[in-house]
């Protein structure tokens, strides 16, 4: 079954109630990226049975920096508050940019904070019934997306005719992957250097994200989001230098670097990146942290469609 592709919200203000064209379904993700505001005590994410007041809440997501610290999620059912189910840890900074991502399952929703997965949340009221969001309390949004489940295609990959057909490994759900949840089983051999397709290109809160492990001699890789003439984001850990470089390539010519921020990596080690795609900028986030920020030099993001990987490393799962 095909469901619409409802286009992401951008910079809303707070409080903010919007409309899922559609509803749920299972399989189907929603992507908010933005900033919790700096002595921040609280903010919620509701998915609601409607927008009017008083309507039924499915998911309460609410993060609280009073004491105790603490992520309250709770159902709310005919105007009455369930059980509370209490995370006494806070998956996001105060003052400091975060990604939420809510997978919907067929009997609950998975929750990942910042490519992490976080926690799951059993449906009290079935998904069916949700078709609105709504953010409230001390945070400012960029982007708020909605990723429908990816219908099952055959394995066989059409690639731009700028990019030469050579074997990767297309990952083809009824769920799709999302980003901080445990990577699907027989995962393949991956060969560096890797090349894949993001399909449909980039877009506000769109999440890569690509596991592996580093090489024990490593000296440099890279994460390269890739067009037709250029490099997007050129993202280069380099451990000869103890540093990330950031860059972008147009027309043939690197621009300056950004190199502060030190090195989340480390030789020998396993490594989760994921790169969520923001209207303004790239968020950066290695083993579930928030490591670098990238302003968007190349800003036509629907012409992104390469991922490409190399240097001394192993990877284990690719989801773009």
């Amino acid at each position: 079954m095909a469901f619409y592709q409802q286009q992401p919200f951008y910079n809303p203000r707070i409080p903010f109630t919007g409309q899922i064209q559609g509803g749920l379904q299972d399989g189907k993700s929603i992507v908010i990226s933005g900033r919790v505001l700096p002595g921040a005590n609280r903010f919620h994410v509701n998915l609601q049975c409607g927008t009017h007041s008083g309507a039924d809440i499915a998911l309460h997501f609410n993060p609280r920096y009073d004491s105790p610290v603490c992520v309250v999620h709770n159902t709310l059912q005919n105007g009455s508050w369930g059980s509370e189910e209490r995370k006494h840890e806070s998956p996001f900074k105060q003052g400091q940019t975060f990604t939420l991502q809510i997978l919907v399952q067929q009997d609950k929703y998975m929750i990942s904070t910042n490519g992490r997965h976080f926690m799951d949340y059993r449906h009290r009221i079935p998904y069916s019934q949700v078709n609105a969001i709504t953010v409230g309390g001390m945070v400012e949004l960029n982007s708020i997306a909605f990723q429908n489940p990816a219908p099952f295609v055959p394995a066989q990959t059409s690639f731009p005719s700028y990019m030469a057909p050579q074997p990767v490994y297309q990952p083809q759900y009824a769920v799709p992957p999302a980003c901080g949840f445990p990577a699907y089983p027989s995962a393949p051999n991956y060969t560096i250097p890797y090349k894949t397709v993001i399909n449909g290109g980039l877009h506000a809160g769109k999440n890569i994200v690509i596991n592996g492990v580093v090489n024990p001699s490593a000296n440099r890789i890279a994460f390269n989001l890739c067009y037709r003439s250029g490099i997007a984001l050129h993202y280069n850990p380099r451990f000869d230098e103890r540093l990330v470089v950031r860059n972008t390539n147009q027309m043939e010519q690197w621009g300056p670097e950004e190199r502060s921020g030190g090195l989340p990596f480390q030789r020998g080690q396993p490594f989760q990146v994921t790169i969520s795609c923001n209207p303004h900028h790239y968020n950066v986030f290695v083993n579930g942290q928030q490591a670098h920020t990238y302003k968007h030099r190349y800003t036509q993001l629907s012409n992104i469609d390469i991922l490409e990987i190399t240097g001394d490393l192993q990877l284990t799962s690719v989801q773009a």
